[in-house]
């Protein structure tokens, strides 16, 4: 049985997948009434100009000199609206293909910022990048000239062959006998190369996913010295990418030569025929001049409508692409009537949460886990990795939605809540921080973007990360690269407490905030938290225990489940994996003692 998936998409590949983006073009709807007068204006004026030629030809064999003079000046007026046609239609077009594909890059932006990490694990964000610059560049070179190009060849065709009908119908007949031959390859090779243009996108776009995915973690690649594996794997899908686009080139090239050999063989023949009329005095030699021009007019816009032809079949396989991640389903999403949360207090609530994640469904990430962190009350989640700490940190913010069970906030289910609405009532310290390629004073300011420059600066000092903010450079302005390169892991760290201090939220997420900090980082960093948790709700992820050990509560996760709950003296009391945890880790310390 078929794939009814693929064969939608099979359908999806046409040239109709352009009318997707009527929705950006409609609000310029009188910019492009006006574009199109002015392509109108310069299709009918290109259309008289063989008109003024025939005159200009046949007044020289007239005797009235003032008579030939005005039909010289009525050429050069011709000549002159039309270029003057020219210019305001490539203007008018111009300008707006550039404002659709702004808008277009915004809303697939707007719209691939808000999905979730579920998104993401299908597709590299190297890809995504590649469909907001190289399709939508694609689309501008189409929406900027290649469609008005292709209607003014259009009208140019068909208002040719009117007149061409009006010059002489015998040999516009003996034309028109030459356009079947010129369609069936069009139609043919257009078909196939709608699929390579389409293949060549695709890899182009897994060409910026591998080179982006090796950039991203250049210091990694260099450290285990894969810089020639890596060079390897980009270098295999940039000729792919190479081989798929001489493929296309060569089906384009040979059927601009097919359709232009076919054209213009059949204008000589034509041709051939009229200059044997203008000798019997059936036609005039202005006659047959303008029926020439219009000729190689008609042939010039089949011939330039064939490759359009092709640009068009590229930019519907980039709409098609744009248009996908415009469409794309998210597995969260905000109800369409969200409940509005109360005065946040911080009260948080899992009631037999299961969940695994999408890229391995059969792992189960939590198991029937429950529990609940009254308001102000700090929570410790303890255990060996992959136990399912950090994805009760996921599922709070709602980058994921449970399976089954549920989740609360102030006892209003996360589900029934706009995202951004409790998002904003909490503050985040990652494991891995992300630091943005702005200045420190930037990257802590975007806890909350309206906070003054001494607030950003008492942030820094409660994370202890002031000193060394003002040993750099520029101070709180230097600028710290690309995620941060020019900074340690534990200063990216400092930086992320002090952006979460700064947010000032009610409950505020820890997920190994002092895994980068040396001891004495790790001690100023401690009581700042403690500081930060008095009166806030807090959940603390956390390995190394010594930073857990003042919760008011520790809950020990083991393969997805809470085997034990307690305060640190309770659990070391009881025995079982936290004691064990706990001896590991402070064999040292009880020796001394």
């Amino acid at each position: 049985m078929a794939d009814p998936t693929a064969e939608e998409r099979a359908k999806s590949r046409k040239i109709g997948a352009l009318t997707a983006l009527w929705p950006f073009l409609r609000p310029y709807r009188t910019l492009l009434i006006a574009a199109g007068l002015a392509l109108v204006l310069t299709a009918c004026v290109s259309l008289a100009l063989p008109i003024a030629v025939r005159r200009v030809v046949d007044g020289f064999e007239t005797s009235a000199e003032q008579l030939l003079d005005s039909y010289f000046l009525a050429f050069l007026a011709i000549a002159g609206l039309m270029a003057a046609g020219t210019g305001l239609r490539y203007y008018l077009v111009t300008r707006l293909g550039e404002r659709v594909v702004a808008d277009i890059r915004k809303a697939v932006f707007d719209r691939v910022i808000g999905m979730s990490p579920a998104f993401y694990e299908r597709i590299m964000t190297g890809e995504v990048l590649s469909r907001i610059t190289t399709d939508t560049t694609l689309l501008l070179s189409v929406i900027g000239s290649s469609v008005s190009v292709a209607l003014r060849n259009v009208l140019i065709l068909i208002g040719g062959l009117v007149l061409l009908l009006f010059t002489s119908v015998k040999l516009t007949l003996m034309v028109l006998l030459i356009v079947p031959l010129v369609i069936v390859p069009i139609i043919t090779l257009g078909r196939r190369l709608r699929r390579l243009s389409r293949e060549n996108q695709d890899w182009i776009a897994q060409s910026s996913g591998n080179a982006s995915e090796a950039l991203l973690s250049v210091q990694t690649v260099q450290a285990f010295t894969h810089e020639r594996a890596s060079q390897a794997a980009f270098a295999t899908v940039t000729e792919e990418s190479f081989r798929s686009a001489r493929t296309r080139i060569a089906v384009r090239a040979a059927m601009t030569v097919i359709v232009i050999m076919l054209v213009f063989f059949g204008i000589v023949g034509v041709l051939w025929i009229g200059a044997r009329d203008v000798r019997a005095d059936i036609m005039t030699v202005g006659e047959l001049v303008q029926f020439v021009i219009y000729a190689v007019m008609v042939a010039g816009s089949v011939a330039a409508l064939s490759e359009i032809w092709g640009e068009l079949q590229r930019a519907a396989g980039a709409t098609e692409r744009l248009v996908e991640l415009l469409t794309a389903t998210d597995s969260v999403t905000d109800p369409e009537a969200p409940r509005a949360l109360p005065a946040p207090r911080g009260a948080i609530r899992f009631d037999d949460v299961r969940f695994a994640y999408p890229a391995r469904p059969d792992i189960a990430a939590l198991d029937g886990v429950s529990f609940t962190v009254a308001p102000g009350e700090t929570v410790a989640l303890v255990g060996p990795s992959g136990a399912g700490k950090t994805t009760i940190i996921q599922l709070l913010l709602r980058f994921y939605d449970p399976e089954a069970g549920t989740i609360t906030l102030d006892d209003v289910a996360l589900s029934q809540m706009a995202r951004k609405d409790f998002r904003r009532h909490m503050a985040l310290v990652p494991q891995d921080p992300v630091i943005f390629a702005a200045s420190a004073r930037e990257n802590i300011r975007f806890g909350r973007p309206d906070a003054s420059d001494a607030e950003v600066e008492s942030a820094a000092r409660a994370a202890a990360a002031h000193d060394f903010l003002t040993r750099l450079p520029d101070g709180y302005d230097t600028y710290v690269g690309e995620r941060g390169v020019m900074l340690s892991g534990g200063q990216k760290q400092r930086i992320a407490i002090a952006r979460a201090i700064l947010r000032d939220a009610p409950v505020l997420l820890l997920d190994e905030a002092t895994s980068a900090l040396d001891a004495e980082s790790e001690a100023a960093v401690q009581r700042a938290v403690e500081d930060l948790a008095k009166g806030r709700t807090t959940l603390v992820v956390a390995h190394r225990l010594a930073t857990v050990k003042k919760a008011d509560r520790i809950l020990v996760f083991e393969a997805g489940r809470i085997v034990a709950t307690g305060t640190h003296d309770q659990l070391v009391a009881e025995g079982g994996l936290y004691a064990r945890l706990a001896r590991l880790q402070f064999t040292e310390g009880l020796a001394a003692e």
